[in-house]
């Protein structure tokens, strides 16, 4: 999911052809005050030629207490946006009031109720990241998934920074980024990965991801056009994963019956057939890369 000023016209074209999954026409923190009504109408352009197809095309607004998220919504969602991204996300609470608002504005532009989806930055701040767990003991209509960010939560928090002097995230950021994902799993929608800050480094970026994807996040954000590649790699499984899948799918649909099936000298049960069902299904969603 990459991120793209939605005030600047030659940024966004160049997001359009880096074969990102979403682009994130960001309202928000790379938008100037004085240019933000410059950006909502880009943005719904934007929005308008993206109905042909390609990437699918997010918008991320303004937090809610600020003066400019209603103005957002009111602007961009008649373009029919794939989902919202909500900032400084307090809770399920702030999901379900943008539900709301989208109810209205999407019955007001004639879209499918329902169709826009949302995608929270659910821990920068303390109490956000305490909240965590009612994501998965509250239904929250349009729940695509659940992110997190580091940057907003150090300023929180009054902290210095969220690396250690080995380049690791402290503990406080490494747990709550275990909670996010915890939270997003039981309440069933995809976990997303925080951005790579720096943008230049795409080995680190690269072995970061391999490593978040074996965590469980189903994908990350990107801050340049660099990022995507390494990111759709880390992400989507390699053609041995698939084909050793494929044969686990195979060896339990031989033995319909059984509970546990014998593959290359191992001894596989359900989850390893749950497993290579995600594999799968993570192929046919995306392809190959």
């Amino acid at each position: 999911m990459l991120f793209v000023p939605a005030d600047s016209e030659k940024k966004i074209a160049k997001s359009q052809s880096v074969g990102a999954d979403a682009i994130i026409l960001d309202l928000e923190d790379s938008v100037a005050p004085a240019r933000k009504d410059t950006a909502r109408a880009m943005a719904a352009e934007v929005l308008r030629d993206a109905r042909g197809g390609g990437a699918a095309v997010w918008v991320r607004i303004n937090p809610f207490d600020s003066e400019h998220a209603l103005a957002d919504l009111a602007a961009v969602v008649r373009g029919g946006p794939a989902g919202i991204m909500l900032p400084k996300a307090a809770g399920p609470d702030d999901l379900v009031r943008l539900s709301h608002c989208l109810d209205v504005l999407e019955l007001r532009d004639s879209l499918a109720p329902g169709s826009i989806r949302t995608l929270p930055v659910a821990t920068e701040t303390a109490g956000a990241a305490l909240r965590l767990p009612l994501y998965a003991e509250r239904a929250v209509p349009r729940l695509f998934g659940l992110t997190w960010g580091a940057e907003d939560l150090s300023a929180d928090l009054g902290a210095a920074g969220n690396r250690g002097e080995d380049g690791r995230l402290a503990l406080t950021y490494r747990t709550v980024r275990a909670m996010m994902l915890l939270a997003a799993k039981a309440a069933g929608v995809a976990a997303i990965d925080a951005i790579w800050p720096d943008f230049r480094d795409l080995e680190g970026l690269r072995a970061d991801s391999l490593s978040s994807r074996r965590e469980g996040f189903a994908g990350r954000m990107a801050i340049h056009p660099a990022q995507v590649e390494p990111i759709n790699e880390a992400y989507s499984p390699s053609a041995d994963e698939i084909s050793h899948a494929e044969a686990v799918v195979a060896a339990f649909d031989a033995e319909p019956d059984a509970g546990v099936v014998a593959l290359d000298g191992k001894m596989l049960d359900m989850p390893h057939l749950k497993q290579a069902r995600h594999i799968i299904a993570m192929r046919d969603a995306f392809g190959p890369r």
